[in-house]
Parts: structure tokens; C-alpha cells; sequence
């Protein structure tokens, strides 16, 4: 489960850092208030009328500008508290531990880590599967053939799904955390 927050919180540079607070609207903020510092300094030289008039508009837009961001940024906040207390009252619902992003876990607790092993078997067994769903098709293609259905490739598929099914059986490890195969009944 990944966190909403950042999702590269170790790659932040430290010129990312002098910039979070623009994150949200930066290049629209920045170019209305250069437009208000420039309307100001054209109306303060000229000291006429018009450019007056274009400063306080300038200024209008700023102010609506600010106003929107901050009313985004607000808003997200309050959804973000929102969505960290609906996960955190699911987890807690349906018996998972809590998430990393809830403010009161006090810290992050590892339920279980998947290793590279992990990763490779699963692959494998993902490879198994595909095997014994090709044989399947396979035996299901020779018997719809009926009496000209070739006895030798559905002999050799069900030896090959026998064969996957016995390796992917050995790849799974045991509910006891130790490495050894699956031991039980086959119940049919």
C-alpha cells in the first residue's frame, strides 16, 4: 500500500524545498504578481490616472488569485483528513494494521517485507499457471476432435500439467514461516 503523501520523499532537492510553498498555481501567482509590481511601477512614475487604474486591477487579480489558491489548498487539506480518517476506519473495519498516513500511528510498523525471493517466486508460479491453463486448452482442443482426438498429446499435456502443478507446489512455503514446501491432505 503506498502513502498519498509525496511519493519521492527522499528525492526532494534542496531547490524543491525553497519552491513548496508555489507548488499549487506557482507559475500563475508568479506571473500576476509580477504583473501587479510592474502595473505599480509604470503607475507610480507616470503618476497618472490610467496606470492607477491598471494597479488596482492588477491588484483585483492578485487578491482573487491568492484567494483561490489558499481556498484549494485548504480544501485539499481538509480531504486529505478526511481520506486518512476513512482509512484508517477501513483498516480498522476489516483488521488490517493502520496505515503509515494516519496522523496518530505514532510511527510505521512492518507487517510482513517482500524480498526479491518473494518476487522471483511469484513470478514463477505466475509462469506455472500460464502452463496448466495452455495444457488445459490444449486436452480441451483434443477432445473436441473426438475419435481422431490423438491420445499421446493429451497423455503429454496431463503429464505436463502433473509435472508444473508438482513444481509449483514445491515453490509455495508453508503457513509456519519456515521454507519448507506446503505439507497436507489433498481433499477432493
Amino acid at each position: 500500500m503506498q502513502s498519498l503523501g509525496d511519493p519521492h520523499p527522499s528525492t526532494s532537492s534542496s531547490g524543491r524545498s525553497l519552491f513548496k510553498g508555489f507548488r499549487i498555481g506557482g507559475l500563475g501567482m508568479t506571473v500576476v504578481i509580477i504583473a501587479f509590481v510592474v502595473a505599480v511601477i509604470f503607475a507610480a512614475n507616470q503618476n497618472d490616472f490610467v496606470g492607477w487604474v491598471v494597479a488596482v486591477v492588477a491588484f483585483g487579480w492578485l487578491a482573487l488569485a491568492a484567494f483561490v489558491v489558499f481556498s484549494i489548498r485548504r480544501a485539499a487539506k481538509r480531504a486529505g483528513a478526511k481520506l486518512s480518517e476513512a482509512q484508517a476506519a477501513f483498516n480498522s473495519a476489516t483488521g488490517r494494521a493502520p496505515s503509515s498516513s494516519s496522523a496518530d500511528s505514532g510511527g510505521t510498523r512492518v507487517v510482513a517485507e517482500r524480498s526479491q525471493a518473494d518476487e522471483v517466486r511469484d513470478l514463477k508460479l505466475d509462469h506455472s499457471f500460464k502452463i496448466v491453463q495452455v495444457q488445459v486448452r490444449v486436452v480441451d482442443e483434443e477432445r473436441a476432435k473426438g475419435a481422431a482426438a490423438n491420445q499421446d498429446t493429451i497423455n503429454r499435456a496431463l503429464e505436463t500439467i502433473a509435472i508444473t502443478a508438482t513444481n509449483a507446489r514445491d515453490m509455495i512455503k508453508s503457513s509456519g514461516g519456515s521454507d519448507e514446501p506446503v505439507a497436507g491432505t489433498i481433499i477432493d
